[in-house]
């Protein structure tokens, strides 16, 4: 069986991204439903019964996101390793309890970029873990030693997928009002 043929090549394009994370939303892998379409775009999703999606605000240059392809030559074999990195700002209680709860589940995690969509102009989100979920693998709390050093948590979540991360459909006003889920955001927009 052949490969299938490359379909596009790529210019120089305008110099308008932006860098960084503005947002995620976190969904626990058994009760959150994310359909694909054939064009690999996210174009539904949906929590089961009382469950939601947690949405985490970042201050600006405290989220990061890095999809690494890793073939093997060899053993024909492909595979993608998507990783988030957020830092939290101040030690919390409610953050701690959180943090047992994140490090015990499987995860799908929805990564609002700074980049604007070139067709609405609004913020791009990626879908990651679709296939085989997230893990809350590294993370750190600090309190830092001078009065003007970083106090939270930076909490670092990996996945290891058959194919790269999967872009969402575009949203109209807020993100995911689109879709199911846009009722099942915590806390709401």
């Amino acid at each position: 069986m052949g490969c299938t043929a490359l379909t596009t090549g790529r210019t120089i394009d305008c110099r308008n991204s932006a860098g960084g994370i503005k947002r995620i939303y976190i969904g626990a892998f058994d009760t959150t439903t994310v359909t694909v379409s054939d064009a690999q775009q996210v174009t539904q999703v949906a929590t089961s019964g009382s469950t939601k999606l947690y949405r985490y605000d970042l201050i600006r240059g405290t989220g990061s996101l890095t999809s690494t392809v890793n073939g093997n030559t060899e053993n024909g074999t492909i595979f993608y390793t998507p990783t988030v990195n957020v830092k939290l700002q101040k030690l919390t209680l409610a953050d701690q309890n959180e943090l047992k709860l994140l490090g015990a589940q499987r995860m799908i995690i929805f990564v609002e970029l700074n980049e604007l969509s070139a067709v609405d102009g609004v913020t791009k989100i990626l879908c990651l873990g679709f296939q085989n979920g997230m893990y809350l693998n590294t993370g750190t709390a600090a309190s830092g030693a001078g009065l003007g050093d970083f106090v939270g948590y930076d909490w670092t979540f990996e996945g290891m997928e058959p194919e790269p991360m999967f872009m969402c459909a575009d949203y109209t006003t807020n993100p995911f009002d689109n879709f199911t889920a846009a009722s099942s955001i915590s806390p709401a927009f």
